[in-house]
């Protein structure tokens, strides 16, 4: 601890004095969303936090007390998380034995080590971080589980209201698939954790925060470049050959095998059963597995970590429909260059109205001149599809919708509030984002969509829902006369509504021995609160959203799979999921490859293995046309002809492979 440091604790132990609190500022997609005050009692650290996304968001009260080694020996913390339940979360370290005990977990260990709470603030990780610099190797035991280690990232010096402050990015390694930046000032003390989605930082330093997140950017691209050119493998001569592979055609829905598939390039140039290899490509031997088109994720919201996990899970096209316009055109920048590991971006952009429920962007309008300038803004940065959000006025929709369809873009998004499903489709939408939206289509007394009320309605109403009524019925027609598309994300619902504290939630339970330590408690964490007596209605309303999907698809009504979630591992539980809601495996499969490309006006150059289009394809255990959870068991990945082991991505990333 720095000689500062030690006394100002020796002032406030002798005098007794509360330190004066230190206030951070949170802002979400730019905007002012909460934060967080740190208060020194002697040798107690009190932290207190909160934000609010969109009605969602926690509230926390958090006590340490810290070893002279830094690590905690005593936290409590109370409040609420997320999805707003009861927080209660207690850890000691007494006589050599560690004890922990929160809503989702229990145990001990004689292990001395950094205790990670399951619902502690950035400060927590500050406290983390100088406990590492001080270790052995700078590198710690994590409780309950895991290890992390930090290193020096970059450093700047910043400049705000006048003042000068020298701060230090260390990125530390061990919480999540890949490092964690946090800012340090010179002594040691939490300034601030930035990324493109979220900042907190300390006061009056908030100006700076849009600067720390590029500086983090430019330190890590290096780091992130030699990574890429570690697991991005290059045929010899630009030439692959795979034999001997059971092709999948999404366009037959037809298995062909003993095929050999010829990239040059970028390019698939044969597709056959009798083509000739030539004689100087790289070749891969595929018998016994198949080959499936590359997977599509056309619901994502990408962050820096996300390309390895797309592309290890065999995701080689994704739409992302909400982000940081530069942080989203640089990174897809770095993923079409190789500077960087990462599917292909096709992006949405979104528009947002001001008010309380905000979401996360800096793109609000509140007038027809505000909605068109942004449409043609996106248009001219080369996004194809407008996404339009909970908060936007009703009578922008047509706005936006008509002027969007004027320059070729495509419309879809949230149900606006005070709107229901049938007004926007009407309106203009070519889509609706999430399945929930849909069934908010038969409760009219739901007006204001932009607070949770659209999960919670949904969880304590939808099992009640008959899809034979006459309204259903009308509703259905509508969307097919409107050749209107879903874009139902079921999983995330099967989290909130299905998913209980302690237990693993099923939308991860594939998967979740495979992930590192400390992101493997994630899965625990639960979903909505459910009140007293209705578990099983909440179980039950998921099973209706899973009907509603499958009536559908029996109508015709085009369906794309997203997550908005993890990415990759959920992918593939979506396409479960529509399995479980009644459709074909290889129906399935289609809708997730060629059915996208299709949707997005990108089916003549990828969707499909076949002559002339961009060589993306997964190498797969199994037969996902029969079988669609093998479509886990993902082998090798080839996207715009370089290749990837998805085994060697895993282990980048701290996953076990897929056994």
């Amino acid at each position: 601890m720095p000689m500062k440091q030690l006394s100002l604790l020796a002032l406030f132990l002798a005098t007794g004095a509360l330190a004066a609190p230190v206030h951070y500022t949170m802002k979400l997609g730019g905007n002012r969303a909460g934060g967080m005050t740190v208060t020194q009692d002697g040798g107690t650290t009190m932290v207190d936090f909160e934000f609010n996304d969109r009605g969602r968001g926690p509230k926390s009260h958090s006590v340490y007390k810290l070893g002279k080694d830094g690590l905690p020996v005593d936290v409590t913390i109370t409040g609420n998380d997320y999805l707003k339940s009861p927080v209660s979360e207690h850890f000691t370290m007494k006589d050599g034995l560690a004890t922990w005990k929160n809503d989702a977990e229990s145990g001990t260990s004689k292990t001395r080590g950094f205790y990670v709470s399951m619902n502690g603030a950035a400060e927590e990780y500050a406290m983390l971080a100088r406990a590492l610099l001080k270790a052995p190797g700078k590198t710690l035991a994590l409780l309950p589980a895991g290890q992390a280690s930090i290193r020096k990232l970059t450093d700047t010096t910043v400049t705000a209201e006048g003042k000068k402050k020298h701060v230090t990015a260390y990125a530390v390694t061990g919480l999540g698939f890949t490092p964690d930046p946090l800012w340090l000032d010179n002594d040691g003390a939490l300034f601030a954790s930035a990324s493109s989605w979220a900042q907190i930082v300390a006061d009056p330093w908030l100006p700076v925060g849009e600067e720390l997140v590029k500086l983090e950017d430019k330190a890590r691209d290096a780091e992130v470049a030699k990574i890429a050119q570690r697991l991005t493998h290059k045929p010899k001569n630009g030439v692959l050959a795979v034999t001997n592979a059971r092709l999948f055609d999404p366009a037959t829905l037809q298995v062909t095998p003993n095929t050999t598939i010829v990239v040059r390039g970028n390019k698939i140039e044969a597709v056959g059963t009798d083509v000739a290899v030539p004689a100087d490509a790289t070749r891969i031997d595929a018998a016994g597995k198949t080959v499936i088109p590359g997977l599509w994720d056309m619901h994502v919201h990408l962050s820096a970590s996300d390309g390895l996990l797309d592309i290890a899970n065999g995701v080689t096209t994704v739409r992302d429909l909400a982000n940081d316009i530069d942080f989203l055109v640089a990174l897809r920048k770095k993923y079409d260059d190789g500077s960087a590991v990462g599917p292909h971006v096709l992006m949405a952009g979104f528009i947002e109205g001001p008010g309380p429920y905000a979401g996360p962007t800096k793109v609000l309008v509140s007038t027809p001149e505000e909605a068109v300038k942004w449409v043609d803004k996106y248009k001219e940065l080369g996004y194809e599809q407008i996404k339009i959000y909970s908060s936007v006025k009703p009578e922008l929709v047509p706005v936006i919708a008509k002027r969007a369809h004027e320059l070729g873009l495509r419309v879809s998004g949230h149900v606006p509030a005070f709107m229901r499903a049938e007004d926007a489709v009407r309106d203009g939408y070519d889509e609706i984002q999430h399945a929930n939206f849909l069934m908010l289509q038969f409760w009219p007394d739901v007006k204001d969509t932009r607070t949770p009320a659209r999960f919670t309605a949904v969880a304590e109403r939808g099992a009640a829902l008959d899809f034979s009524s006459p309204e259903a019925r009308a509703f259905i027609d509508l969307l097919k006369q409107h050749h209107t598309v879903s874009d139902p994300t079921v999983s995330i619902f099967e989290g909130m509504f299905t998913a209980r504290k302690g237990e693993v939630s099923p939308v991860y339970a594939a998967i979740a021995d495979r992930l590192p330590p400390q992101v493997r408690r994630g899965v625990l964490t639960g979903g909505l609160p459910v009140p007293e007596g209705k578990d099983q209605t909440y179980r039950d309303s998921f099973k209706k959203m899973l009907e509603l999907v499958g009536l559908l698809y029996r109508e015709g009504i085009t369906i794309v799979a997203g997550t908005d979630d993890l990415p990759g591992f959920v992918l593939h539980r979506e396409l479960e999921n529509y399995v479980r809601a009644g459709i074909p495996p290889a129906e399935v499969l289609r809708i997730a490859t060629l059915g996208a490309a299709t949707v997005m006006h990108h089916e003549k150059e990828t969707g499909s293995v076949a002559p002339g289009k961009i060589a993306d394809f997964d190498i797969v255990d199994g037969d996902p046309t029969t079988n669609i959870s093998d479509v886990r068991k993902v082998r090798t990945i080839v996207k715009g002809g370089n290749v990837f082991d998805a085994a060697e991505v895993d282990r980048e990333m701290g996953v076990l492979p897929v056994p």
